[in-house]
């Protein structure tokens, strides 16, 4: 998830939501440690328990286990079930140019694959105005799903996480319909519910050029018996369009991802609608997200604001607001490396070093929010059992 804040940070940011119906939540708050310990202890028992079903805090894997193996790759979702994850961000979907969806971060795919080795498609460089930003690379919609199936995924941020280099070329583009049979495999594997969270990525830019989202997942969800209230599909996006366009198409949950306070989705850029994200976290705004949708996935400082110097300010009320009007929180997203952690919580200055995860990761659980969008699905396992036990 998350291109939104990518353009400003950086850092790349992805999206997030998680899920845990609120009565839970509060309910495992409200526990004493052991009591919690066996409410998050309970995820994916019993079939079609929805959101209800799942562990409070929901531990969601970023884009898989991105901070171990390249993102968007079968080896990154498959070590994210294997590290604890409840949920896997299985899908950042964009479209190939014959209309298939699959698994990237973004739709330019010169960082995430090995396009620039392939001299057979140095024509297919392109410079295109991506959400008003001019991109240079290679877009998924200049290339057919075969042609994308010969490219290999390669790690999107090797100076900060240079193992994971050790993985490039090793894993292909996955389809979402393979992210769908794969899910039911891992399912009956584990002897327990997998549960995904795919995103519509730009859903704006992709209607304008004839390969509208939102019905093609539609179509893959239903075709699959995935497109219920209670099935084990999260969907989210950072265009609210886009999910109150799902909200008539599916009956799944869902989730509107919130970059930075300051900022505008891209689909309100478009049809001139003048509000910010800020006017979305207000309470008149939220009352308007829980009339199409379950829950938000907003960045962490939304949550918990930051000072000019990195270190975390005050805590806001969203999560309080949010809760108010029934929905979910889902932020993201939590690292273990030093760049991506609020000041006071860094060690050393190395930029791939770890820092203190594990203290920010109780500092956000305290704020009551239901999960979070985590790279380490690992140390946000064991975070959470901190947490619950504390």
């Amino acid at each position: 998830m998350g291109s939104q804040d990518e353009h400003t940070d950086g850092t790349g940011r992805r999206a997030l939501l998680g899920a845990a119906m609120l009565g839970a939540g509060g309910a495992v708050l409200g526990l004493s440690g052991t009591a919690r310990a066996a409410t998050a202890g309970s995820a994916g028992h019993g079939k079609g328990g929805g959101l209800k079903s799942l562990p409070v805090p929901t531990v969601i894997g970023h884009r898989g286990a991105s901070g171990y193996r390249p993102e968007h790759t079968f080896g990154s979702y498959q070590l994210a079930l294997d590290l604890g994850a409840d949920i896997v961000e299985a899908g950042d979907l964009v479209p190939t140019k014959d209309g298939h969806l699959v698994c990237r971060h973004e739709p330019e795919i010169g960082g995430t694959t090995d396009v620039a080795d392939h001299k057979e498609f140095a024509d297919r460089k392109r410079t295109k105005l991506l959400d008003g930003v001019s991109t240079t690379g290679w877009f998924t919609e200049d290339f057919t799903l075969a042609e994308l199936k010969t490219l290999r995924a390669i790690e999107r941020i090797p100076a900060n996480r240079p193992h994971n280099t050790l993985y490039n070329g090793r894993w292909e583009i996955p389809t979402f319909e393979e992210v769908l049979k794969w899910q039911d495999e891992q399912t009956r594997k584990r002897g327990k519910q997998v549960w995904i969270y795919p995103e519509t990525k730009h859903p704006t830019y992709f209607r304008k050029l004839g390969l509208g989202l939102e019905e093609r997942v539609a179509k893959l969800l239903h075709k699959h018996g995935k497109d219920r209230r209670n099935s084990p599909v999260i969907l989210q996006s950072f265009e609210p369009t886009s999910i109150q366009r799902l909200n008539k198409l599916v009956d799944n949950p869902l989730v509107v991802l919130l970059s930075a306070a300051n900022t505008r989705p891209w689909d309100f850029v478009e049809t001139g609608d003048p509000r910010t994200v800020a006017d979305l976290i207000t309470p008149k705004g939220l009352r308007e997200i829980a009339g199409y949708a379950q829950g938000i996935g907003p960045t962490l400082d939304l949550v918990i604001t930051k000072k000019a110097d990195g270190s975390l300010d005050k805590e806001t009320t969203l999560v309080a607001d949010a809760h108010k009007v029934g929905l979910i929180l889902h932020p993201y997203t939590m690292r273990n490396e030093n760049p991506f952690l609020p000041a006071e919580y860094r060690k050393g200055t190395d930029a791939d070093a770890y820092g203190d995860a594990f203290g920010a990761f109780k500092r956000y659980f305290a704020t009551g929010i239901d999960g979070v969008f985590t790279d380490n699905a690992d140390t946000g396992v064991l975070a959470r059992q901190d947490f619950v036990n504390g």
